[in-house]
């Protein structure tokens, strides 16, 4: 199994959900960093309710699914992570992954990635 499939499996609760102790475990993070890479407040990740609502689990899955897909580059997770906090994007004037998943563009990552991908250019 690659490590970018074991990665999705050990984050994903059997009913679908974005675990938040297992991907707060998995990026050696607290929940409370959780919470600020992805753009949420500490309750979103900590709170039952919160962490269930589908904007909350819309905006987790957004930073799962762009680390899962750094992470089959990268060679590690902390590597992958690493990229998705600090490696600025040319095609979005320098920002981060994180800036524009804080943002609300996940789908322009994951879209540039893709392009990538396939051998176009930043």
């Amino acid at each position: 199994m690659g490590s970018h499939v074991a990665f999705l499996a050990e984050v994903m609760a059997p009913d679908g959900l974005v675990a938040t102790d297992r991907l707060a475990t998995q990026l050696r993070i607290t929940k409370t960093e959780l919470a600020g890479a992805m753009g949420l407040s500490r309750d979103a990740v900590s709170k039952s309710s919160r962490l269930r609502a589908p904007s909350t689990q819309a905006r987790l899955r957004d930073g799962v699914e762009i680390i899962n897909r750094i992470l089959a580059w990268s060679g590690s997770l902390p590597q992958a992570f690493a990229w998705y906090r600090a490696q600025p994007i040319p095609s979005f004037g320098d920002q981060t992954a994180e800036d524009l998943v804080k943002e609300g563009r996940a789908e322009a990552v994951k879209r540039y990635l893709s392009r990538i991908a396939v051998g176009g250019y930043a």
